[in-house]
């Protein structure tokens, strides 16, 4: 990843925590909007494993870092390593954003939740939908979120049925239930925020289980087209990629650090060369 200027003492950093890291588009997009927004910064991805979690916290307050994002698998345990968090990171149990505040404190936020909300209604609208959530972890908990409060009436499917029912019971969702059961549950929207489909050629449910009238997004963005939104096309469903989840997330993360409206052209044509970039280094 090229830095968008020379650095300086005077550059911000700011970057993303994740494990594994190769697959991120993050830094692609933000330093692609830094330099269209004329901000001093830089935006790198950092390899942190859960057991080093508090340690890259703890760097992140000596070094100044001005925002991280945060990614699979810390959203949940990133809490317990900051100052502070917003009333909807709170509610939602998960944090994806920290912005350093003028007196240092790191703060917690989640934009994910609004990311999803955006990226879905650019398609369709929520309120009054049917919408299946696969998966119960930190990302989950941010598109439940939003979901429920656009007034879709939402089910949690998860591996661990325990963990879906007190995802639903916490954010106010309707119904909970296994992993393999979509076929069970109508519905107009499903949003996979599980893991499969990233580095496997593998759906998290069956094909024969999608609704040729639903709109199928998956949180999973590399690859672009999933297995799942493959299955989801071929069913005559809507596939959404989570190319734009991504984009609508992290234009809300840099207004935050930033007070600028992020341009999200930009930042969705970075993703697209960073996407480009990866295929041509797997061949």
């Amino acid at each position: 990843m090229s830095a968008p200027h020379s650095i300086t003492p005077a550059t911000a950093l700011c970057g993303i925590v994740l494990h594994p890291a190769g697959h991120t588009r993050s830094p692609a997009m933000h330093n692609a909007a830094f330099r269209a927004l004329g901000l001093d910064a830089v935006y790198l991805a950092f390899d942190v494993p859960p057991a080093e979690l508090d340690a890259a916290i703890s760097g992140a307050r000596a070094l100044g870092v001005r925002q991280l994002a945060v990614s699979i698998p810390h959203k949940e345990a990133v809490v317990a390593h900051l100052d502070g968090i917003d009333e909807t990171a709170r509610a939602i149990g998960a944090v994806n954003t920290v912005t350093r505040a003028a007196d240092g404190r790191l703060l917690g936020a989640n934009t994910d939740w609004l990311g999803a909300v955006r990226a879905i209604e650019s398609v369709r609208p929520i309120a009054g939908a049917r919408a299946v959530v696969l998966g119960a972890g930190g990302a989950a908990r941010g598109v439940v979120h939003g979901l429920v409060s656009c007034g879709a009436r939402v089910t949690v499917l998860n591996r661990t049925v325990e963990r879906a029912a007190e995802l639903v019971a916490e954010l106010g969702a309707d119904a909970s239930g296994p992993l393999d059961a979509l076929a069970d549950h109508d519905h107009d929207i499903v949003v996979n925020t599980t893991s499969v489909g990233l580095r496997e050629d593998a759906s998290p449910v069956a094909a024969s289980a999608l609704r040729s009238d639903s709109l199928v997004m998956d949180s999973v963005y590399e690859p672009e087209r999933t297995r799942l939104l493959a299955d989801a096309e071929a069913a005559g469903a809507t596939p959404l990629s989570g190319k734009w989840m991504l984009v609508h997330q992290a234009a809300e993360q840099l207004r935050i650090w930033s007070g600028k409206d992020a341009p999200l052209d930009v930042m969705a044509e970075a993703f697209d060369r960073a996407a480009a970039r990866s295929k041509r280094r797997v061949r």
